[in-house]
């Protein structure tokens, strides 16, 4: 990739501004990008370098500041364009001062510093040591390389509107450059990511933006016609479409979530993606009077939990410096009450769906695991079998899915698949 303008005095005091307000990690970073933009005056071709760069940074941050030698917005700003855009000290010439040449032409020649393992790994100590305890310090640095990299743009067609292959006419027809997903039957992975909004495919309801990890979680509830169906932490609803489609709009879908404003944005999207059956509830928690009626009468469940996000590292690089192990306590925790609440929903034989975008075994082999133990009326299911039964193949799972991005190029995501006996 190359940066959309080449860098001039002004833009690099606008991208370190940017940074320094990244770097309090009090708020996500695409909302303070998005305020920070809002205050300013730049085009689309600045917005696009200040983002990319900063980025950059939230990605690389430990080991741009060890070659730094501290955390100050404007030198990891400039170590990011030599180290990780290829610049070169004298195309930078007329955005420096001579202090600055200077000290990067001096930088330059001393070579990189001896780094430890979790600083090569753009890693939080505690991290590191967990996640090497779960996956080996081999497969850890492949982990970290895929993380550290920006994710592709998935899709997800919608079968009620297209086909997987009209829609791939479509885009080769306007010179987007696209591929089938290898392993969602529906997914299609974009070669860039070009401005959808306003594309007919999109504006009709034919595609979603929606990884492909994110896809195979509905394709393990698998729900049928004419079901009864609660996606119970539903958000902005990526899953609940996913699920509606699979449904071919019949049945009943109940879309739970506590935030009315999550939920407000699921709407527009159920009107563009042809969907009647599907029903938004607010929840004032997860033992509300709705889920009470409901009890026992549900035929799938899906729990896609509050957690982490530490899967999803290659769009929120953020997170991995803004969670504290304290915070992972607490989320485990709730994980734990929602699938507990969210089990008494299923009729006999019904099926209940455990999903995270965290590759952290305590938010999840641990809450499914400590589940069984108390729930013994519900027995797990292998997610292959369930997958190959729809024609899905997806290497290296067993009994769970567990999806990696250095493995298969998707979000990290962790699902298990429970029935009530």
């Amino acid at each position: 990739m190359r940066l959309p303008l080449a860098p001039n005095r002004a833009l690099i005091e606008q991208t370190s501004e940017a940074v320094s307000q990244l770097l309090r990690f009090d708020a996500p970073a695409d909302a303070k990008l998005s305020a920070f933009f809002r205050q300013g005056r730049q085009g689309p071709r600045e917005r696009a370098f200040i983002a990319e760069v900063s980025y950059t940074i939230l990605r690389r941050l430990r080991s741009l500041s060890c070659w730094c030698g501290k955390r100050e917005p404007r030198l990891l700003v400039l170590a990011a364009l030599i180290r990780h855009w290829g610049m070169s000290v004298q195309a930078l010439a007329g955005a420096l001062d001579a202090e600055e040449r200077q000290w990067l032409s001096r930088r330059r020649g001393e070579g990189d510093p001896i780094l430890s393992p979790a600083e090569r790994c753009d890693l939080p100590d505690w991290l590191y040591a967990r996640w090497q305890a779960l996956f080996g310090e081999e497969a850890l640095a492949a982990l970290a390389r895929a993380l550290n990299q920006p994710a592709p743009l998935d899709l997800r067609v919608n079968a009620l509107k297209a086909t997987r292959e009209a829609v791939l006419a479509s885009l080769e027809a306007d010179g987007i450059v696209a591929q089938p997903c290898p392993y969602a039957p529906w997914g299609v992975r974009l070669a860039e990511k070009p401005v959808l909004e306003k594309h007919s495919l999109f504006l009709s309801g034919a595609v979603e933006v929606q990884d492909e990890g994110s896809q195979l979680i509905a394709h393990l509830v698998a729900p049928r016609r004419g079901e009864m169906v609660v996606d119970f932490c539903a958000g902005a609803g990526g899953k609940t479409l996913a699920l509606g489609a699979l449904m071919r709009g019949t049945g009943r879908l109940y879309a739970f979530d506590v935030s009315a404003k999550r939920l407000s944005k699921l709407k527009p999207r159920l009107a563009r993606a042809g969907l009647t059956n599907v029903y938004p509830l607010v929840l004032a928690s997860e033992n509300d009077m709705p889920v009470k009626r409901l009890r026992g009468k549900i035929d799938r469940v899906l729990v896609d939990a509050p957690c982490s996000g530490l899967g999803t590292l290659r769009r929120n690089p953020d997170l991995k410096w803004r969670i504290m192990p304290t915070d992972i306590e607490a989320l485990v925790a709730k994980q734990k009450a929602i699938l507990s609440a969210a089990a008494r929903l299923l009729k006999s034989g019904g099926r209940l769906v455990y999903a995270t975008c965290s590759l952290l075994a305590e938010e999840n082999e641990g809450v499914v695991a400590a589940f069984l133990s108390a729930h013994p009326e519900f027995e797990r299911r292998s997610a292959r079998e369930i997958l190959a039964a729809q024609g899905i193949f997806v290497p290296a799972i067993e009994d769970d899915l567990f999806l990696t991005p250095h493995r298969h190029a998707t979000d990290g995501f962790y699902a298990a698949v429970m029935e009530r006996r």
